[in-house]
């Protein structure tokens, strides 16, 4: 099957195309590259004694995965038209199995850095080819369901991260983090070896050399100054975050003025003018910072608030992160039946209800009450995420699909970098004021009620945009697909 035939009759995807191996291989190989992601974040502090260095250095680790998304996800809607899905999906299984070797075996810091590039560069590829290949095998009205399967991969798999790292640290080394994900990976990659179809067109448009570089200053530039602000005392007053988010800034703009007036740019902008999908994004912007900032700041209350174990901690995040696994194809299905607009905005004003609850958390709450919060806000992260993005995909025409797919997945990696950073600043903010009104800020009976109080700041942040949000989803209209 030549790829031109293959995009010209999405309608009838499900008789053309082994649907169900193709969705199967990206499942498996998504939730181990987003597993990834978070399974080594609780094994920092272990890191950081294990190679002797501090948290500014080992939280590289993490910065360094989220630079490497931000620089490279733009370029996959260039990528998706140069290069057949088969081979993209087999390189991305590569450097993912490549960078899991390297840090399963890794002796020092360097070389798990360098593992943690390769890791991030597969996930940059898989992500977008994903959502790009699930809108060209699935026929408009089922594509929620297919969507709602994705959405259990992007929010199962980071919830259940470190809950099984607190388990594996208890009983075997950082090691075996890696060496537990290799296996499915293999059966990752030999799944798209057998089934995997090329799905899209290959037309290989000119590379415009200064928009790569325009592209890589720009999101790397923001990426890396929101992620440093949070590192270092002086925080947003730093000479080098501020240098590299004001040429993050000028870059984009320049890169975006480039893409306007180019024939055939790197990644066309004009899918804005499609005004659902334009509110798609806004929307799965704002819930990717509301879920990170949260995923952070709740195992910090946790662990330095609570004063429980990591491993407890997790356990406590857990039930809300299957939960939300688990509905989430529920949610794509309701989506395909009701559409968009009476899952989103119930959902985020239950999105807000909860953040607010959360800011209110105290030493003494109870991990009842955690517990049922973090469930009825990944219940409702669910209920808008897939909806807002498959409705706002279902917009464009056939030929925006990489773009579109380039868009979203570019911004959610920005989103994330910039709703940690910000909250770890407010609630860094938050504890100093604290510690300023007590007698004796040294003595470390006040740490947990001072990061407590930080915490409830960040809470407030993240309540914040969820009404911003919501008052953008009262716009939002289901789209009727005639392409």
């Amino acid at each position: 099957m030549n790829a031109t035939a293959s995009v010209s009759a999405p309608q009838s995807a499900d008789k053309e195309y082994k649907v169900v191996p193709i969705l199967v291989a990206f499942l498996i190989s998504g939730f181990i590259g987003l597993f990834s992601e978070t399974a080594l974040n609780i094994a920092l502090s272990e890191l950081i004694q294990v190679f002797n260095t501090n948290a500014a250095t080992v939280q590289w680790l993490t910065t360094g995965y989220l630079l490497t998304l931000g620089i490279l996800v733009p370029i996959s809607g260039l990528l998706l038209q140069w290069f057949t899905t088969r081979q993209l999906f087999i390189t991305s299984l590569c450097l993912s199995i490549i960078g899991t070797l390297i840090a399963a075996l890794a002796p020092s810091f360097e070389i798990l850095m360098v593992a943690r590039v390769f890791q991030a560069m597969g996930t940059a590829l898989l992500l977008p080819l994903m959502f790009n290949t699930i809108l060209l095998i699935f026929p408009p009205e089922k594509r929620g369901g297919a969507m709602g399967m994705i959405g259990l991969v992007i929010m199962f798999a980071p919830a259940v991260g470190p809950t099984f790292s607190g388990l594996v640290l208890e009983n075997l080394s950082w090691h075996w983090i890696f060496w537990l994900s290799l296996p499915f990976l293999v059966i990752g990659l030999l799944a798209g070896v057998f089934y995997m179809e090329n799905v899209s067109e290959v037309t290989k448009p000119k590379i415009d050399v200064l928009s790569v570089v325009l592209s890589t200053l720009g999101f790397g530039g923001v990426v890396f100054g929101f992620s440093s602000a949070g590192e270092g005392p002086e925080g947003w007053s730093s000479p080098k975050v501020i240098i590299f988010i004001l040429v993050g800034i000028v870059s984009l703009v320049l890169f975006c003025l480039r893409q306007l007036k180019m024939e055939q740019p790197m990644i066309n902008l004009r899918a804005f003018r499609y005004p659902m999908f334009t509110i798609g994004v806004v929307l799965v912007f704002i819930c990717m910072m509301v879920i990170l900032s949260s995923m952070l700041l709740l195992p910090l209350y946790l662990q330095g608030g609570m004063v429980l174990s990591a491993f407890v901690a997790g356990l406590i995040l857990l039930p809300g992160g299957v939960i939300n696994g688990l509905l989430s194809p529920v949610m794509g299905r309701l989506f395909d039946k009701y559409g968009p607009k009476w899952l989103v905005i119930p959902g985020l004003v239950i999105v807000a209800a909860v953040l607010w609850f959360l800011s209110g958390v105290t030493t003494a709450s109870t991990i009842t009450l955690i517990v049922t919060l973090h469930i009825f806000l990944m219940i409702c992260i669910a209920m808008v995420m897939m909806p807002a993005q498959t409705n706002g995909l279902n917009e464009l025409p056939k030929q925006y699909y990489p773009d579109g797919t380039a868009i979203m997945n570019t911004l959610q990696q920005v989103a994330g970098a910039i709703g940690t950073a910000v909250a770890v600043s407010i609630m860094s903010a938050g504890q100093q004021d604290y510690l300023g009104t007590v007698e004796d800020p040294a003595d470390p009976i006040n740490i947990p009620a001072s990061l407590t109080a930080g915490i409830q700041d960040g809470f407030i942040f993240a309540l914040i945009a969820a009404g911003i949000a919501l008052i953008i989803a009262f716009f939002i209209k289901r789209v009727r697909v005639e392409h």
